[in-house]
């Protein structure tokens, strides 16, 4: 069972009604399901896209009867179970023949390990694995992310904040920021937890 999220209600006057403390505890929870899923729907785009350079790469190797490609390196483990491209898929997709689809390969791996690094950075972000950001977990996450955390912002405002910054460095494959902020998170305490691992699992399947 995991840990009570810490209360967004410190946040909140104790004037206020208990009813409205509630609502903007409720607001802030729906940051998490946001920013994940947005990460989640670029991640199986990836798969899709990496699975058949793979297959690809695959073919034309074959074809000119050299050694087998070399395998994917990637931070975290996944193993493609899509249907392989055929011969009429490879030869429309990459008329560069071998050379083009091992460019492709590359460059699908490295947008594949950005977004399910991202995932896992998501996912250890939820610090006591409930589905939901507290208001200090939200601060670290902003924090490890160079961005700024205000507090008075709405669910909307944080999620679009988590998301932009996600889009922007997986566009530029920044992997290397994303590995500082990740590391920021360990220092504080976050870990990658059994929780964590079964997820990170199911959405690479």
């Amino acid at each position: 069972m995991r840990r009570a999220m810490l209360s967004l209600t410190m946040l909140v006057p104790l004037s206020l009604p208990s009813w409205v403390a509630g609502a903007e505890a409720y607001e802030a929870n729906g940051v998490f399901d946001r920013f994940s899923r947005h990460i989640e729907r670029q991640v199986q785009t990836d798969k899709i896209a990496f699975a058949k350079a793979s297959g690809c790469t695959n073919w034309f190797y074959q074809q000119e009867k050299q050694k087998p490609a070399p395998p994917a390196v990637q931070s975290i483990r996944w193993d493609p179970v899509l249907q392989p491209p055929s011969r009429e898929e490879c030869l429309r997709e990459y008329p560069g023949g071998l050379e083009a689809v091992r460019q492709d390969f590359h460059r699908t791996q490295t947008s594949l390990s950005v977004s399910l690094t991202f995932y896992e950075f998501a996912l250890v972000g939820d610090r006591d694995d409930d589905a939901r950001y507290s208001g200090e977990e939200l601060g670290d996450l902003f924090q490890s992310l160079a961005l700024t955390y205000d507090p008075t912002h709405s669910v909307l405002t944080h999620a679009a904040a988590l998301t932009d910054r996600f889009d922007a460095w997986y566009q530029s494959r920044n992997l290397e920021s994303l590995m500082n902020g990740m590391g920021q998170l360990y220092d504080k305490g976050y870990r990658v937890t059994a929780a964590d691992r079964a997820e990170l699992d199911r959405v690479a399947q």
